[in-house]
């Protein structure tokens, strides 16, 4: 038997995997249950004051969310050097973001991107390289975004507010219990695992040091890769100030962008799904920031899922079903 494959038999063996992997949903949905019971109030009436809402404003929110798919679809053909079908690579990421409604941390998403590139013929490593290159161009846009609103708009986010007002995420010990245990969870796996990985991670970054060289020749992969990029998270903020705008919230649109930012970054480290219960609390407490009453705070996140999550969920699943009938994933 091969040391690779023995080393796989291992791996499937070892009974911490399955547990780590259980652990690390379960353990961030159950705080995100606490916290949801803890405000199921503020909850309720956040909900009757979306449903009061400009229909208009919401519209438009739905577009910029359609938008979001398409800046994801900019990005990753900007990753590839092959050109790929543009229908289908945007159909491809509508349903990525229904996958990504199931498993944490963008798993599901990336399974349904990485499949519809092996499917073009690009080799596993390069096809894992392409993903690799969006998501650092996607982080990176959100970085530099967030590093222009808060130079040019320093004011616009103000911790006081939430200790003056009182936070919309309550003080529990489960939300300390939690974050202790996943700190430690992720230093052990990476204890675990990183002379494992040292090899294979070596070989990949010169196979994805080799394509990002040839992307960087074609100014127009530059364009649509750092574009999208930095459209990405835009539009998702936009999703966010046209929410704002239908509730008549007066928070500048400055404030309301900054509050995305900086909670779709600190979401980015709890692995749930598609940020489910992290990015809302952090989109609210961040929005509370910014100026935004608790009730507008927690309707805007109620109306950035329904733009985001809840309408597109079932047309994903099934553009994600007719893909892989007709052997495109």
């Amino acid at each position: 038997m091969s040391i690779a494959r023995s080393e796989n038999v291992v791996w499937q063996r070892g009974w911490l995997r399955p547990w780590l992997r259980s652990a690390a949903v379960v353990l961030p949905l159950v705080v995100v249950a606490a916290v949801v019971a803890g405000n199921w109030e503020l909850i309720g009436s956040s909900a009757g004051r979306l449903g009061e809402a400009d229909r208009r404003w919401l519209a438009a929110s739905c577009l910029a969310a359609f938008l979001t798919w398409v800046c994801s679809a900019t990005a990753q053909q900007g990753a590839v050097v092959e050109t790929l079908p543009p229908g289908r690579l945007l159909a491809t990421q509508f349903a990525a973001s229904a996958a990504n409604h199931i498993l944490p941390a963008g798993v599901g998403g990336n399974a349904v991107n990485l499949r519809f590139l092996l499917r073009r013929g690009l080799s596993p490593s390069r096809a894992v390289g392409a993903l690799a290159v969006r998501t650092c161009a996607t982080v990176t846009g959100r970085l530099v975004l967030l590093g222009l609103v808060l130079a040019f708009f320093p004011g616009a986010l103000h911790i006081r507010r939430v200790i003056a007002g009182g936070s919309v995420v309550p003080a529990h010990p489960l939300l300390l219990v939690a974050a202790v245990a996943l700190l430690l969870t992720g230093g052990y796996v990476a204890t675990r695992c990183a002379r494992k990985l040292r090899e294979r991670a070596r070989a990949f970054l010169a196979s994805a040091a080799t394509d990002v060289r040839a992307l960087h020749r074609n100014r127009a992969r530059i364009a649509a890769l750092w574009g999208g990029g930095l459209a990405f998270p835009a539009m998702h903020a936009m999703v966010v100030v046209t929410v704002m705008r239908a509730l008549h919230s007066p928070v500048p649109v400055s404030g309301v962008v900054a509050a995305y930012l900086c909670a779709s970054t600190a979401a980015g480290w709890v692995p749930t799904p598609a940020g489910l219960g992290s990015l809302d609390a952090a989109l609210a407490l961040a929005l509370v920031t910014a100026g935004a009453p608790a009730v507008t705070a927690t309707s805007a996140v109620l109306g950035y899922r329904l733009a985001t999550t809840w309408l597109p969920l079932v047309p994903g699943v099934m553009v994600l079903a007719v893909l892989v009938r007709r052997r495109e994933l």
